[in-house]
């Protein structure tokens, strides 16, 4: 028998962020966010993510540069720690960066930097 897509997404996320978030994020359901924590396991991870389209680093480059457009520096440590998990080089994901100040814009891309060097120096990366 096949994976069904939340055991498949729910697998694939694990491997891109890490058993630890993953499982926080599952201990942190409520009744109220169970119905999105299940959205995004089937279709974010299960469905986009599973596709065979794009390798793993690249999707990490794409959603680091819509983190970045989109001004949500508060998801940005999680998904620059994914890039490494997924293979990305710092010096790969500094590159992304760089890119995101020309297309973003740089106040945008002068953020990431910060939020990127505060995962540097955690270690997380």
């Amino acid at each position: 028998m096949s994976e069904d897509a939340y055991e498949r997404g729910m697998r694939i996320r694990r491997e891109v962020l890490g058993d630890e978030h993953v499982d926080s994020a599952i201990e942190g359901t409520t009744e109220h966010t169970a119905d999105f924590q299940d959205l995004i396991t089937r279709y974010a991870w299960g469905e986009i993510w599973a596709r065979p389209g794009l390798d793993r680093p690249t999707r990490s480059a794409v959603t680091i540069t819509a983190l970045v457009a989109l001004g949500r520096f508060d998801e940005l440590p999680m998904h620059i720690r994914a890039a490494r998990r997924n293979g990305m080089t710092v010096a790969e994901i500094g590159e992304v960066l760089l890119q995101t100040a020309i297309y973003c814009g740089v106040p945008a891309a002068n953020s990431a930097f910060q939020v990127f060097q505060d995962v540097l120096v955690d270690g997380d990366a």
